[in-house]
This record gives structure tokens, sequence and C-alpha cells, in this order.
């Protein structure tokens, strides 16, 4: 993990619906991860895409553990 990569990101957890901030690591490219909600402790799906061309994030997408991103 690169720290000069590690973004944080405003998100709110698909289950209990709290805000909270997520780090994205954005030198690993495009990826799918699972998180654990700090707040409900639930598995949330976090799907990652970022531009090749210039290395920015394009989209950050969070869904339930039973939904297909």
């Amino acid at each position: 993990m690169h720290e000069e990569r590690l973004d944080s990101y405003p998100v709110h957890c698909p289950y209990c619906n709290m805000p909270f901030d997520l780090p994205v690591d954005l030198s690993q490219g495009s990826h799918q991860t699972w998180e654990d909600c700090p707040f409900c402790c639930a598995p949330i799906q976090v799907r990652i895409d970022v531009s090749p061309l210039d290395g920015e994030l394009e989209t950050l997408m969070l869904g339930r553990d039973d939904e297909v991103l």
C-alpha cells in the first residue's frame, strides 16, 4: 500500500445508513474488496474503479453482501 495514494471518501453503510470515511488505496487500480461497517460491523462489498489514464477514482460503489456489484 502506498500511503500517498490512500484517500478517504465519505460513504454510507448500505445496512445501517451511518456515514463514515472509507480509506481507498488508488495505487491498486480497479478492484473489489470487503470492508466491515465501523458501526454495525456488517460486511460491505466495495467496488473501486480507477482510471487507467490518470489513476483517479472513477467509481466507488458499496453494496450488501448479497448484491452483485
